[in-house]
């Protein structure tokens, strides 16, 4: 089934090894060892957790490994990709115990001296420099016993990824008739019934506004706000980096240790405190985007309950290289229905335009009636246009799998589609045809997509298995880390 994967056996195994990550070397000898507390567990693979400490560290080390800016790894989306890492390798690490694989010493060796950085380190008269590779070893924490230990397991991984991606794919003719199927046209054409062709024919009463502002409050309200007081900590063009780095130590350590008020920080650091109102959810508006304010991490702070409830000091926030923010809340303004004159013009909007959807769906079922007792009335349908899956022209979503369903043994074919908010539209399909032309590098690009899609329904298949064996356990939700100087 694997036959994808097995023609580019190179390729696909970098690929599966970068998802998979090698253990020792990333993740650090840590990862399998030691027990937390039950509320960092996360998750539990064999009765043994993946931690919420295991997670940032590893999130940390991939941040510097890619250089990105560290705060990529405060990121939930970032931690969550760590984390499925974590999940697929220790499961990866179970199956390999669990089938009681073995690498030869022979095996070993050879995959050692095909490291560029191990084979630097042999002498031109062909001697083993011991004293650097335990130096180099020692540089990234590990004992020759621990390397050894993690190539072994990591070869252990490469066996058993090996062993999957030598399965067979099935035969490409099931591609071919998928790639036919896609390619086959239909000729379409189309009769669309819009609210706003049927808006003329409403007038809502005062008692139906009445009614439907009550009903639906929640449309009508203004967004919660704060008003703020912050301080921001910037290093100076010349400014020595030690130096700078006290000071935010200080910053973050003073904000948080006086909680009750910026005004304390400001002073010793001579800072001045700057004020913003009605800042969002959203964040302030009108506001460039290198605002101290515009930063989604300060904001999801200020509307933290600490922050709301108790008035207290975020914590430091660093908001770029150099640049660090605190704020308090001064002032919660909750979200309030606002009143009836002020958006009397919007509720009628929106009761007229859904009265007016109501009427064109009611319009569209009976000319459908109508063309069901009638199929070959095509009166008030637009130009006929030819669409296939692979050429939909300006259909997609739910009308699109309508159309390329309808039974080309009984044509034509009607077809109603509802638009929520727009209306219903009918569609007529009246022939069924394949292209006289077919796009071979489309075709070709197609078949090999289908194939792949096939080859990762077999990994995830050989994933699942293996994730049911381990007996895989949530224990509790990814949370976002706190937040802190050097975020």
């Amino acid at each position: 089934m694997f036959d994808t994967i097995r023609k580019h056996q190179k390729l696909m195994q970098f690929a599966l090894m970068l998802v998979i990550v090698p253990s020792f070397a990333f993740f650090g000898i840590s990862s399998y060892s030691g027990f937390m507390d039950k509320e960092t567990d996360l998750v539990k693979i064999n009765g043994k957790p993946i931690t919420s400490q295991e997670v940032d560290n590893a999130a940390k080390r991939q941040a510097e490994r890619v250089g990105g800016n560290p705060q990529i790894a405060q990121s939930l989306q970032f931690r969550q990709a760590i984390l499925n890492e974590l999940l697929q390798q220790r499961i990866l690490g179970f199956a390999v115990n669990d089938l009681r694989l073995q690498v030869s010493e022979q095996a070993l060796i050879k995959n050692l001296q095909g490291i560029p950085q191990i084979r630097a380190l042999y002498r031109q008269d062909g001697t083993f420099d011991n004293e650097r590779f335990k130096q180099l070893l020692a540089n990234n924490g590990l004992t020759i016993e621990q390397f050894d230990a993690s190539q072994a397991f990591d070869l252990k991984v490469s066996q058993l990824v090996n062993a999957v991606a030598r399965t067979e794919l099935a035969s490409p003719k099931l591609s071919e008739i998928i790639s036919t199927l896609y390619e086959t046209e239909r000729q379409v054409q189309t009769l669309s019934f819009e609210a706003k062709n049927f808006l003329s024919k409403v007038n809502p009463t005062p008692e139906e506004l009445q009614t439907f502002y009550k009903a639906n409050a929640n449309l009508f309200e203004s967004p919660e706000f704060v008003d703020v007081e912050y301080i921001v900590l910037k290093a100076e063009p010349k400014e020595d980096a030690k130096a700078f780095s006290e000071k935010a130590d200080q910053f973050a350590n003073m904000t948080y240790d006086q909680s009750d008020s910026l005004k304390p920080t400001a002073d010793k650091l001579r800072l001045s405190i700057q004020s913003q109102k009605g800042v969002t959810r959203s964040g302030p508006s009108g506001v460039p985007r290198d605002h101290p304010l515009a930063n989604l991490k300060v904001i999801q702070s200020l509307f933290s309950d600490e922050a709301i409830k108790n008035k207290r000091n975020i914590e430091a926030v660093q908001i770029s290289p150099g640049v660090f923010v605190s704020a308090r809340v001064v002032i919660f303004n909750p979200a309030q229905t606002l009143p009836f004159t002020d958006v009397a013009g919007e509720v009628k909007r929106q009761v007229s335009q859904r009265a007016a959807e109501k009427l064109a769906v009611a319009a569209a079922a009976e000319r459908y009636t109508e063309l069901q007792k009638d199929p070959k009335s095509a009166s008030g349908f637009g130009s006929a246009v030819w669409v296939s899956r692979n050429k939909p022209a300006n259909l997609g979503g739910n009308a699109l799998d309508e159309v390329m369903s309808v039974n080309q043994e009984k044509l034509p074919a009607y077809i109603s589609v509802n638009n929520l908010g727009v209306g219903t539209t009918l569609y007529r399909v009246d022939q069924v045809r394949q292209p006289a032309i077919v796009d071979t590098k489309v075709h070709k690009a197609q078949s090999m997509q289908i194939q792949a899609l096939a080859a990762q329904a077999e990994f995830a298949g050989f994933m699942a298995y293996w994730r049911d064996s381990a007996k895989v356990k949530t224990i509790n939700p990814l949370k976002p880390p706190s937040t802190g100087a050097g975020s």
